[in-house]
């Protein structure tokens, strides 16, 4: 979360103006954890397809065999923290524009992905994201796009009692108790949704995190809270599942206070503008997928857009994380025709 995510934006503005790119700029926008961030962003004449990837990385994950920020090309792999999830995907987006000058493209490589979507809505903000009508979102898809996916509400349930040394517990609220009674029906909600919904999404992917307030076994907890989250599909009944939230909440202790911490939209449907019919040479098949992205701010934004790039989900935030050469080689021809198909519209 420290990490200078502004920086890498300079670092790779450069090599996009040394693509012939119109204009190449660096943003600086705010994250919420008060460290560097922002985006770079190129464009060839007037975007109205870019692809997008983002620079930032989640922490190095345990059990590294190599110093994870130092890249080792091996068997056919490059390896290192982030290439797969997406820094092979910028690269490969740079080398494509040796083979295709684009034309009427934009390529954004933003922050703040992992922790937040600041780059991005700052970019759908600015007057660059106007005219741009549908967004090629890099994500380690293993050869396949994306056309859907679920989305994303986490919550915190707290509530508060008196607290006290615990000879009085039987005469005293148990917040910790009334935590975990929620946390049963939570899960019991999800249990009884497991087979509504789309195919290949069904369920709510309930998901009861923890239970935090125990100071000791001599102490009445004077507060308790309670974490948890679902993952909706597409054309979730996002009115429903609150009021039904909001019963089963009150039927245990209406004095709980619940607070969304996240709310990300799942993404799916509507008009494609094409991008389906562009990526499908390249790809196996058009999937949901199972992981949410930042293509939905975009399609909540009015812009068409599908999710696609090098490397296996299955290799991204683990230890030694890679992509196979092959893969990035797959990628440059995919960018060369998005640049090439885009100049001839």
């Amino acid at each position: 979360d420290a990490g200078d995510e502004l920086a890498l934006c300079h670092d790779v503005a450069p090599l996009l103006r040394a693509g012939g790119a119109d204009e190449v700029v660096v943003v600086a926008c705010p994250r919420a954890s008060g460290h560097p961030g922002g985006y770079v962003f190129a464009r060839w004449g007037t975007p109205r397809t870019v692809i997008n990837a983002h620079v930032d990385t989640v922490p190095a994950n345990r059990g590294w065999r190599h110093d994870p920020w130092t890249p080792e090309v091996a068997d056919g792999r490059v390896s290192g923290l982030g290439s797969a999830d997406t820094k092979g995907a910028i690269a490969a987006a740079i080398v494509a524009l040796d083979r295709v000058r684009p034309r009427d493209v934009g390529l954004l490589f933003s922050g703040d992905e992992e922790r937040g979507t600041a780059a991005v809505r700052a970019f759908l903000a600015s007057p660059h994201a106007a005219a741009v009508e549908r967004v090629v979102v890099c994500e380690p898809t293993a050869r396949h796009a994306g056309v859907a996916h679920r989305g994303v509400l986490a919550y915190t349930a707290r509530v508060r009692g008196h607290g006290g040394h615990s000879s009085r517990a039987d005469h005293q609220p148990a917040p910790i108790v009334t935590m975990a009674r929620l946390a049963i029906a939570l899960h019991d909600l999800g249990v009884a949704q497991r087979a509504t919904g789309p195919d290949g999404m069904r369920g709510l992917c309930m998901n009861v995190a923890g239970i935090d307030g125990g100071v000791a076994f001599n102490v009445i907890p004077e507060e308790a809270a309670l974490t948890f989250s679902i993952r909706p599909a597409p054309g979730f009944d996002r009115a429903a599942w609150e009021a039904t939230l909001a019963a089963t909440i009150a039927a245990i202790d209406p004095a709980i206070a619940l607070t969304c911490e996240i709310d990300h939209a799942p993404f799916g449907g509507g008009d494609d503008r094409g991008l389906a019919a562009l990526v499908r040479p390249h790809v196996a098949a058009l999937v949901p997928l199972d992981f949410w992205t930042e293509a939905a701010l975009y399609q909540a934004a009015g812009k068409a857009a599908i999710v696609v790039g090098p490397g296996d989900i299955g290799c991204a935030h683990a230890a030694d994380e890679s992509v196979a050469i092959a893969d990035l080689e797959w990628a440059v021809a995919l960018c060369a025709d998005v640049y090439a198909e885009a100049g001839r519209g």
